[in-house]
């Protein structure tokens, strides 16, 4: 009797579980966090269901600052959870302390630089803010990026009257010291500024490319050298390209034709010691090419933020429409969709200037965060991936 009743229990137990995968796959990520602590038995379910069913994605995360003075930097910031389909409010506390002009060179740090104090954040959520002394030489306009979680290098932007306009210098992160390296290479001594430059960074590898030209270098951060320059210009036709790291692949996005007469977006990954190997992974739907123009009729330029296989593309002179795509396993694009920015659409923040960075966010990250009280979370607007 025991035995059999053992057996049922076991049975229920098993189709318990299975009830509760399926139930939390219609859950906000956001919502799931109190689910952790209830029980071990819905606590395997959470994680059962979170990796075999509707897994988390990476989250665009707008960080806004006012244009006008006082140049505040927002309370709060709005981010998109694809796997939720939700727009969310993370609200900050503390604020985040004003310093400069809020900044992004790639998707991974963000960083505020003055002339007297260097502000960046690495975190998931942007919550926690690191503050160090300024680099050695002053910058206004420096591309910056994060290499592994211990080595920042900022590079270029120097001022006029600074000596060296293409100087390199890393940051660490233990020692909490400034390091002088080799300069950019001379090739970028008319364009070596985060307007002109698009950026990539892994853990071994920092790429910087013309946006203009294509025209790309790499630095290695052990022998602290710049290699190249590569041009990865394959097809004539680009005119304005972007990179980024996916997963642990070199992609660069292409704009074909011109700015008048936008004939493809395409997307290539990346691959050889010169990045002579060119695979086409993916060309952007045409109806998705015209909602990135808005309501120009041109495209001069696209910016992309993105983790994992995730990316986020936009036109930052029509940052309305945002499009949306994942690449698999077989490092092709899987899915293209648009999705409506819930920021632009709320006429208050028309006075903000917006950064946006890209981020895995795990269930232990949204805990850790509303434990600590430095982060709190609302729903915004539904997002509509189309």
């Amino acid at each position: 009797m025991n035995k059999e009743h053992e057996e049922v229990q076991s049975e229920s137990d098993i189709i318990r579980g299975d009830v509760l995968e399926l139930i939390f796959c219609h859950v906000p990520l956001i919502h799931l966090v109190p689910v952790c602590h209830l029980s071990k038995s819905w606590n395997r379910a959470l994680f059962s269901s979170l990796r075999h069913f509707n897994k988390p994605k990476p989250w665009l995360i707008v960080h806004s600052q006012t244009s006008r003075p006082p140049y505040t930097t927002a309370a709060y910031s709005v981010a998109y959870d694809p796997r939720s389909n939700l727009w969310l409010r993370i609200n900050h506390h503390p604020p985040v302390e004003y310093v400069s002009d809020l900044r992004s060179s790639n998707s991974m740090l963000l960083y505020m630089l003055s002339i007297s104090k260097f502000s960046f954040s690495f975190d998931p959520l942007r919550l926690t803010w690191h503050q160090a002394d300024p680099p050695l030489v002053w910058r206004t306009d420096p591309v910056v990026a994060m290499l592994d979680r211990r080595h920042i290098v900022v590079a270029g932007g120097a001022c006029d009257f600074e000596d060296d306009p293409l100087s390199v210098e890393i940051y660490d992160l233990e020692t909490r010291k400034w390091d002088n390296c080799e300069s950019m290479p001379a090739i970028f001594e008319h364009s070596a500024a985060s307007m002109w430059l698009s950026i990539a960074a892994n853990t071994k590898t920092l790429y910087a490319m013309e946006q203009a030209s294509g025209i790309t270098c790499s630095f290695d951060p052990i022998s602290r050298i710049w290699l190249g320059p590569f041009d990865l210009r394959h097809d004539p036709n680009i005119y304005f390209s972007v990179i980024g790291i996916s997963g642990d692949n070199l992609i660069m996005l292409g704009l074909l034709g011109n700015s008048e007469n936008v004939k493809d977006i395409k997307i290539w990954e990346l691959k050889g010691e010169s990045l002579e190997l060119f695979k086409e992974i993916g060309a952007m739907p045409k109806e998705l090419v015209e909602k990135l123009k808005g309501e120009h009729a041109s495209l001069s330029s696209i910016k992309i933020s993105l983790t994992g296989d995730v990316l986020y593309i936009y036109n930052p002179e029509e940052p309305e429409e945002l499009v949306v795509c994942e690449i698999d396993g077989r490092r092709r694009v899987s899915r293209w969709g648009s999705l409506k920015n819930a920021t632009v659409n709320d006429g208050g923040r028309v006075t903000e200037r917006a950064v946006l960075t890209c981020a895995d966010v795990s269930l232990g990250d949204l805990r850790k965060a509303m434990k600590s009280g430095k982060g709190s979370f609302s729903t915004v607007n539904n997002g509509i991936l189309q």
